[in-house]
């Protein structure tokens, strides 16, 4: 599965173009008074305008896998990394073969820079935004995970990943280029003690041979 397009809500578009452009590197491709989007390797992401909402999404990106202490040291020099077992601030999914560091957003949304080692993207280039591969993980939020996760597996033909184990309140649909993170609701967004709650969402996705997409609230 790869996400190839992704909409979420800002109450602040000007300041999510700031740090978009200065903290992440990425580039404006397009913005209006109700919307801003941004090249993020191969994912368009978009934020459109909302009001007094405060919505808080986690979404990851993928970055060249052997670039990850490189980036770490990228993004440290302007924002804070979080840490996720202390003292350390890299988490390592073994399970997964993936390691990854997060951080926030000016919207207090819980970003994630991943390599996944199972994939060929190493990259000799200097890291910077454009080293960034694609978007690809959202979270998804609901208040049954188990339902929401057949509903979705039976309309859009997808399955869950086989590298993690299917849980009451957390599932993962997809594959390593493209992932579904379902949460339940009030579920902490981990390495944070922030809850989950759903706010508009919309991906576009390439999945079996075919581009979907789904829009939830």
């Amino acid at each position: 599965m790869n996400i190839l397009e992704l909409e979420l809500l800002t109450d602040t578009i000007d300041e999510t173009e700031l740090f978009y452009n200065n903290v992440i590197g990425l580039k404006t491709i397009s913005k209006n008074n109700s919307s801003i989007s941004f090249a993020a390797g191969a994912t368009k992401l978009t934020f459109r305008s909302s009001e007094n909402l405060m919505p808080v999404y986690h979404f990851a990106f993928d970055i060249p896998n052997n670039k990850l202490q490189e980036a770490f040291a990228w993004i440290e020099k302007k924002t804070k990394i979080l840490v996720v077992i202390p003292p350390d601030k890299i988490a390592d999914f073994y399970n997964w073969n993936a390691k990854s560091f997060y951080f926030y957003d000016n919207n207090g949304n819980i970003l994630e820079f991943i390599a996944r080692f199972s994939l060929d993207n190493a990259s000799e280039k200097p890291f910077d935004g454009s080293s960034i591969v694609s978007l690809s993980e959202i979270g998804l939020v609901s208040n049954n995970v188990s339902q929401f996760s057949d509903e979705i597996c039976k309309k859009y033909d997808l399955s869950i990943f086989p590298k993690q184990p299917k849980l009451n309140k957390f599932i993962v649909l997809g594959t390593d280029t493209g992932l579904f993170i379902l949460v339940e609701e009030n579920r902490d967004w981990y390495p944070t003690d922030k809850k989950a709650k759903s706010f508009w969402t919309k991906v576009v996705f390439y999945n079996d041979g075919k581009t979907r997409e789904i829009e939830v609230f």
